[in-house]
């Protein structure tokens, strides 16, 4: 499971960032509500978490982005403020939890699960392209019925290509979702990734799922 944090105090942002990764979800932080747009832009998370008041904009504004884009990740709010006028606004607009400043670390992991397990009853956890599989949950991908051992980078780009299946996706994109954005712009590191997935995915089989946009990217589809 991939969050998002977005929380402007740092040492806060450290604190959940390093916990959260020892919990065993992979974790991407940032301290502004514009970068988290542009993470929210570039990846896919199964949750964020957003601090309501940052600089640039506000977590309020992140939240009805997301909603305005029929984006249907969940948010769990962080705020320094108690007033009721707050959370009510916070849920109005989109929020699905809210946790007031300071918080036991205990509740907010508990909110969390509950979250996601309320999510996972209505997304796609497994998805499934031709005779390709890719399971969410347990990360196992499976083509033809044949279990494929993927590296991190390689399930982490196969999966976001699976996400987008039939869309065009930008070698820009996949450089950031596979670096986690600490990336210089090389493509032909991405295009690297994507021959080492082609030799496992598709050179054994008939049909080539992986396809070259050229000038653009890559796209994935049955071409059955």
């Amino acid at each position: 499971m991939r969050l998002l944090v977005a929380e402007d105090q740092k040492q806060l942002k450290t604190i959940l960032t390093e916990r959260l990764t020892k919990d065993g979800y992979a974790v991407d932080a940032t301290s502004d509500g514009e970068e988290a747009l542009s993470y929210l832009n570039a990846q896919t998370y199964d949750l964020v978490i957003l601090d309501i008041m940052m600089p640039k904009m506000s977590g309020l504004d992140v939240v009805k982005w997301l909603r305005h884009e029929q984006k249907d990740t969940p948010v769990i709010l962080l705020t320094a403020k108690d007033s009721i006028e707050d959370k009510i606004k916070g849920l109005d607009i989109g929020a699905d939890d809210y946790l007031v400043k300071p918080f036991a670390y205990d509740e907010l992991l508990a909110r969390i699960r509950a979250l996601l397990r309320r999510k996972s009853k209505s997304i796609q956890n497994i998805i499934v392209i031709g005779d390709l599989s890719l399971n969410r949950t347990t990360n196992v991908v499976t083509r033809n019925q044949q279990l494929i051992a993927l590296s991190k980078k390689e399930y982490t780009i196969l999966e976001y290509l699976m996400i987008h299946a039939g869309e065009v996706v930008t070698r820009e994109s996949l450089e950031r979702i596979s670096s986690n954005f600490d990336y210089e712009g090389y493509s032909n590191v991405i295009d690297v990734y994507v021959r080492f997935l082609r030799k496992k995915i598709d050179d054994p089989f008939e049909i080539k799922l992986i396809q070259t946009i050229r000038g653009f990217g890559y796209t994935i589809k049955d071409t059955l």
